[in-house]
């Protein structure tokens, strides 16, 4: 939200991914499409403005700050975009430092100048829960260390900045599992902790839209693999305490897929807006929550031929709503983070110290910096020394009071001289030797303290270059490592490669194996198949042998009848 603007931009149709702009006027209630103008870079490079869903879009004054999402063809880096609502043109932020992975489903919240993100999943479904930040000033990138067992990896979360110190954490899908939980982070300590809430918890949910409104944090939809959730919770974040504000119809935006909601305020009302997503076919719809100090609630939908959804007795015209739009500034405030997360912020984007601001002006011009200060002593010293000045000014003056009648004197005798002249005369000698002695000894001393602070400059100047060397020493060992573990990277793919080869040769040799062994059953039966035939045909010879035997006999029994 932008003013009384909502800003929609791109999503899924159901057959594609969509990369266009539309613009909601709430005062008007009317929808307005935008081109996709790209601004080109200060450096000339156009960056390729791709389509993408499950991105975060977070409003900065008078623009929207796109942060990354799924997008077609897919990127290795989260990059960041931003939407001039006046101009109405894209432009790419050229982002440096340690940049996070892409992903989508994660959380942006902001604080001030600066973006926390948390979570999400990336290109190959693995579930996130790094915490970084983005200072949009530096536009530098920088993960966040912390304490204490954080939220799960988790996508499809909700996530909300409280007071600019805490971090709210809500739901959300993991691995296994979905979640509803309420972990919060503070920015003071760095510690995360688990809240331990009160009253009738939520179910599990995911893809669940939130939104902070003051102490109450409205969490509206979501659901798990099973079931949608269309009812509208409240967490009261002082009292760590759930109520169910509204249940709407099943024919409620809340009860749809990858819908979005946005808060406003006005006056002593809170109007939740909700648009889109998807249930069995993708939806164009507007639906607005208003929910009163006394927790009543009302709801209007934008599709002509549907009743307005009825949480009062009383449920307003579309006219009446457009009137409390009107106007209505949007409930984000342009706050400046807490001292905590302000320190964090200007230790990591660069910004100068005291000393550092010093030796910086000491670099352009050390001279520069010891005449200035010269200058404001001498200024101060001539302020203190002009007041005793002007009091034996006004001393001598009022003494000065008899010389009309010495000058009478004078002109009655030449020769008289008055002795209270004499002494006026080196009392005015004595105070102007006072006073040059005065400036010596302050002119001494400004010289002492100069040579002093010349000194502190000059280690100040000695330390910076030490410094210096000392970070290109680690950038250079940084650098030497990253050359090691690229090495070493290398070698373990070879090694994996060679395992990998070693498990081939490994399955190749019980697979020979396995044919071997069953050549050798093969062999043995044929073996004792042999045998029993070998057997057989012994059996045969000797009983062939034996008739022989016989056959001999009888011949030569024959033979002996035939001679006899």
């Amino acid at each position: 939200m932008v003013g009384s603007k909502m800003i929609v931009f791109g999503g899924d149709s159901g057959n594609h991914l969509l990369d266009d702009t539309k613009i909601l006027s709430l005062d008007k209630l009317t929808w307005d499409s935008v081109a996709s103008k790209v601004r080109v870079s200060p450096g000339g490079r156009c960056a390729q403005f791709r389509p993408c869903k499950g991105h975060c879009l977070v409003p900065w004054d008078k623009t929207v700050i796109l942060v990354g999402g799924k997008t077609e063809p897919s990127s290795d880096r989260i990059s960041v975009w931003t939407f001039n609502t006046e101009t109405e043109i894209w432009s790419h932020m050229e982002a440096k430092g340690d940049i996070p992975v892409v992903r989508s489903g994660h959380t942006v919240t902001r604080a001030g100048p600066v973006l926390i993100l948390f979570g999400g999943e990336d290109t190959k479904g693995k579930k996130l829960h790094d915490l970084h930040m983005f200072d949009l000033k530096s536009l530098t990138w920088l993960p966040l260390n912390y304490k204490g067992a954080g939220p799960s990896p988790r996508s499809n979360h909700v996530a909300a900045l409280y007071d600019d110190r805490i971090l709210l954490i809500f739901g959300g899908q993991s691995k296994s599992k979905t979640l509803n939980d309420v972990h919060a982070l503070d920015f003071e300590t760095m510690v995360w902790s688990r809240m331990r809430t009160h009253g009738h918890h939520p179910s599990p949910r995911a893809g669940c839209c939130g939104a902070l409104c003051g102490t109450k944090w409205y969490i509206a939809g979501g659901g798990s693999k099973k079931r949608r959730h269309p009812e509208t919770w409240v967490f009261d974040v002082l009292e760590s305490k759930w109520s169910v504000c509204v249940v709407p119809p099943s024919s409620s935006i809340t009860t749809k897929k990858g819908f979005s909601m946005v808060p406003l305020y006005y006056r002593d009302k809170i109007v939740l807006v909700s648009f889109g997503g998807n249930k069995k076919e993708p939806s164009d719809k507007v639906e607005v929550l208003v929910v009163l100090q006394n927790e009543h609630c009302f709801s209007w939908r934008s599709a002509p031929d549907a009743e307005p959804l009825m949480y009062e007795d009383s449920s307003p015209s579309s006219k009446e709503l457009a009137d409390h739009l009107n106007n209505c500034d949007p409930l984000y405030s342009n706050s400046v983070a807490r001292h905590s997360l302000a320190t964090t912020v200007e230790s990591s984007s660069g910004r100068k110290s005291l000393p550092d601001s010093l030796l910086h002006n000491s670099k352009v011009g050390g001279s520069s910096l010891r005449r200035q200060f010269r200058q404001e002593e001498e200024c101060s010293l001539a302020q203190k020394l002009q007041k005793p000045i002007d009091d034996d000014k006004y001393k001598d003056v009022d003494d000065c009071s008899e010389l009309p009648s010495f000058a009478n004197q004078k002109q009655r005798s030449d020769t008289y001289h008055s002795p209270d002249a004499d002494a006026k005369t080196k009392r005015v000698g004595r105070s102007s030797s006072d006073i040059n002695h005065q400036h010596d000894t302050k002119i001494a001393n400004l010289v002492r303290r100069n040579m002093a602070l010349e000194e502190q400059l000059s280690a100040a100047m000695a330390s910076k270059d030490e410094a210096e060397k000392n970070l290109s020493l680690v950038i250079d060992t940084k650098e030497e490592l990253e050359k090691r573990l690229a090495e070493r990277d290398r070698e373990v793919v070879a090694l994996k490669e060679k395992v990998g080869g070693l498990e081939q040769a490994h399955e190749d040799l019980n697979n020979a194996s396995n044919t071997v062994h069953a050549d050798n059953v093969r062999l043995e039966r044929e073996v004792a198949f042999l045998k029993a035939v070998m057997d057989e045909t012994q059996k045969e010879f000797y009983s062939t042998r034996g008739v022989l035997a016989g056959e001999r006999a009888r011949a030569f029994q024959l033979q002996l009848k035939c001679f006899i």
